[in-house]
């Protein structure tokens, strides 16, 4: 199964999701960061159908509170699974992996909430914007990690290029891939190139302007 891990800018429409699709029509799941979808989540699905690929990442309902969701929508063009963030970690079976979810700040603020995690093959992190200081990125990394040893799960994360951590002024976009065993398959820091996961041999691909290099 071929992962595509992608950092977009923030925007009001995803254009840049159905770019990649468009550009990438071998890949099986795309991940993309909290929040990206905003509320295009028809269109998202729409694309879903029309290039047969499996979409991961967050929306937005902007008028609710938390406004911040996961979702998970296969092949078909259905949403297959959508919690709000704070709540409950969900787990949801897409193609023989069992795959959950940890939105942006739930990484500090609740780790894997509930009991379903058992047998887990994924962890998608969506953050939001990237990091607010160099210390932040590690902590986070780390944490990652923690999680990955304790539940025997891979884990992936991915930001926006864009957008800054409150008023700091600062973002550091971040993306990463940790193995179940603690081990970095690739960390992403300041490069918000998209990059292709072979899940099973681990091999990364990153992609710049159209090209594919060996990461």
């Amino acid at each position: 199964m071929k992962l595509l891990i992608i950092q977009p800018k923030l925007e009001k429409h995803i254009e840049q999701l159905e770019a990649e699709l468009k550009n990438n029509p071998d890949v099986d799941v795309v991940i993309f960061p909290e929040g990206y979808l905003n509320e295009n989540v028809k269109k998202a699905c729409d694309l879903a159908k029309r290039y047969n690929t499996i979409l991961i990442g967050g929306h937005k309902r902007l008028q609710e509170r938390p406004k911040d969701r996961v979702i998970v929508i296969n092949r078909m063009g259905e949403i297959i699974l959508d919690r709000v963030k704070y709540s409950t970690t969900s787990f949801v079976v897409v193609e023989g992996l069992k795959i959950g979810h940890i939105l942006c700040d739930e990484l500090m603020v609740q780790g894997i909430k509930g009991e379903e995690y058992n047998d887990v093959d994924l962890i998608v992190h969506p953050i939001g914007v990237g990091m607010f200081s160099n210390e932040q990125f590690e902590e986070w990394i780390t944490e990652a990690a923690k999680i990955a040893i304790k539940y025997k799960t891979m884990v992936i994360g991915t930001s926006h290029a864009d957008g800054l951590f409150g008023d700091t002024g600062i973002s550091i976009p971040i993306a990463y891939c940790i193995d179940k065993d603690g081990s970095v398959v690739f960390i992403s820091e300041n490069d918000v190139r998209a990059r292709i996961l072979n899940f099973e041999t681990k091999e990364v691909l990153v992609l710049s302007e159209g090209l594919i290099l060996q990461d």
